[in-house]
């Protein structure tokens, strides 16, 4: 009768892992598999990472420009919004290689949505 073990070690950065199922050609599968396993739950993690570190970096000079816009004008109110959120939209097409057009509709489109989201936070 087919007998299956488990064991394991830790040492330094390299984890081994034995897994015995009886027969060497589902040794060799389940080896396969867990390999391939952690490499891809380890990509989709790092494009995660990546995607939300690219999220955030938008939110970040959003809230850099809408700062310091209120500096410079020395009030708070929906303009500040509507300039940080154009000036963000523009920053973030030029960094992405647009065209004019593209920059001047998302510059209009960073403004609109900035000035939309103030508008109704002061509704709330």
């Amino acid at each position: 009768m087919p007998k299956s073990g488990f064991s394991g070690s830790l040492s330094g950065p390299n984890v081994d892992v034995t897994i015995d199922m009886g027969n060497p050609f589902l040794n060799l599968t389940l080896d396969g598999f867990l390999k391939i396993g952690t490499i891809a739950a380890t990509r989709a993690a790092a494009e995660d990472a990546y995607h939300i570190i690219r999220k955030g970096t938008v939110a970040g000079v959003y809230v850099g420009m809408q700062y310091g816009v209120d500096r410079i004008r020395g009030t708070r109110d929906w303009k500040n919004a509507m300039i940080g959120g154009a000036l963000t939209g523009a920053v973030v097409s030029i960094s992405s290689n647009n065209d004019k057009d593209k920059v001047l509709l998302n510059a209009i489109t960073g403004g609109a949505i900035a000035t939309a989201a103030e508008f109704i936070n002061y509704l709330t």
